[in-house]
């Protein structure tokens, strides 16, 4: 019997990411409602289309899958998620009722451990600061007189979790000269012997890297883990480099650090998201603000949607999810 689905996001998201290709494709494995789009399980149109779903394919604005949106929703059995992270959706009640969940976070991480990767290697450089000087100056320096601390031979990085995203940091840093830390509470011995780095405490993570890149999901306990103690602990012109969530580092202290040159910093994400206009963060030269662009853009967002196709076509056909969420590491994801 064909396994019934429904698209569950923004409209705006299904229009980006699930393209006349993709829908085609789950069109032909499933029956796809592609029409409406649920962006709200509440209106009588969401609720006739929820009384038979058996899937749903959700994305960036699917409203939270609770009680009352269960409830609506009797068959429900699987969701396959066309971002990363399914905390924003995906409730307890769903764990509660055994629904399978897979997500394409693993796919999503590749552009932002790319992303990453150029900025360890731009900044061991100093391709922002020479770029900057070079365009007031209009003159080239004398290359020769290049202090010898500049360029990435034997650069130490420090990689702040071996999430999926640092884990693709350490494996795309593999063919170049540089000596790689982790700080990962939860590997193992195995772990760090096939992702090749050294296991570090945090402390020593920021005082030995000359980059330390943050990959810690934002949980209760990682919520200002990035501490002004350990931001001061940094080597003089080390770089922070934070793709995680603006709220795992202490905004204010690194502003103070930064601000009186002691380090610099590349920041994919803020808390909130966009600061103030005011913020003493926006007027550092050593700062590098980039408005949240590290995770999947573009011609990036068909890489989630072939993985969500790919996914929904294993759990139709009964193989099961190669990308599943589990409830018990839901602590520990982002």
């Amino acid at each position: 019997m064909t396994v019934r689905a429904a698209l569950a996001m923004s409209k705006e998201a299904a229009a980006a990411v699930l393209t006349p290709g993709p829908l085609a494709e789950l069109g032909r494995v499933c029956d796809l409602v592609a029409d409406p789009v649920l962006d709200d399980f509440t209106t009588p149109e969401a609720l006739d289309v929820l009384r038979d779903v058996e899937l749903l394919v959700t994305g960036w604005g699917c409203a939270p899958l609770d009680a009352a949106a269960l409830a609506a929703a009797p068959r429900l059995r699987a969701i396959v998620h066309t971002a990363g992270s399914v905390h924003g959706h995906v409730t307890g009640e769903c764990w509660d009722r055994g629904i399978e969940v897979a997500s394409a976070a693993s796919a999503n991480a590749l552009p932002v451990a790319e992303y990453t990767v150029s900025m360890i290697l731009l900044t061991g450089k100093r391709v922002f600061e020479s770029a900057r000087d070079y365009r007031k100056t209009r003159d080239r320096e004398d290359w020769l007189s290049t202090p010898s601390d500049v360029g990435n031979f034997g650069r130490t990085v420090g990689i702040l979790s071996a999430s999926l995203i640092g884990r693709r940091v350490i494996e795309l840093l593999r063919p170049f000269d540089l000596r790689v830390l982790l700080h990962d509470p939860y590997v193992t011995d195995a772990d760090v012997g096939e992702l090749g780095v050294e296991r570090v405490g945090l402390g020593e993570l920021f005082a030995r890297g000359d980059v330390v890149s943050v990959h810690t999901p934002l949980l209760p306990e990682t919520r200002g883990l990035v501490s002004r103690e350990l931001l001061t602990s940094m080597r003089p012109d080390a770089v922070l480099i934070n793709t995680a969530r603006g709220a795992v580092v202490d905004q204010d202290a690194l502003a103070d650090v930064t601000a009186d040159g002691r380090i610099r910093a590349v920041l994919d994400v803020t808390e909130p998201e966009v600061l103030p206009r005011d913020h003493p963060l926006w007027t550092i030269e050593t700062v590098l603000i980039t408005p949240h662009l590290a995770g999947s853009q573009g011609n990036e967002w068909r890489r989630l949607a072939d993985l969500a196709v790919a996914e929904v076509t294993r759990w139709v056909s009964g193989e099961g999810f190669a990308h599943p969420v589990k409830r018990e590491r839901l602590g520990r994801i982002a």
